[in-house]
């Protein structure tokens, strides 16, 4: 993922601790993915100025609140793979949302549609 600046916005209403403000800056990146395309936990914790917090970004997509409206459904694992197990109701709503955007899963593994130019 190329490194991008994002717009500032606050989401959490009162981003005072550290902790809060990293998740809010995981928030923002994941915000800004643009439809169609997929960014691994390292990718966004890399652009959110958190470089080896992967894992972090998992505990801010699950404590995000719904009214956010963020497409957790774009942030993937290490080799663009769905990281919840295969029969689980998570993985196939990931599945169907990012078919749905026009990418192809393989066998929990994203790819990119043959139309789509690669990067």
């Amino acid at each position: 993922m190329a490194s991008r600046r994002y717009p500032r916005k606050q989401l959490l209403p009162d981003a005072g601790s550290r902790d809060d403000a990293a998740m809010e800056e995981i928030w923002l990146v994941v915000a800004a993915l643009p439809r169609g395309e997929v960014a691994t936990y390292g990718q966004v914790a890399e652009a959110a100025g958190l470089p080896g917090r992967a894992r972090l970004v998992g505990r801010a997509l699950k404590a995000s609140d719904e009214s956010l409206h963020l497409p957790w459904h774009r942030v993937v694992g290490a080799g663009n793979r769905i990281v919840f197990p295969p029969r689980s109701a998570a993985f196939r709503e990931q599945a169907r949302r990012l078919r749905g955007e026009g990418l192809r899963v393989i066998n929990g593994r994203v790819h990119r549609d043959s139309k789509r130019p690669s990067r």
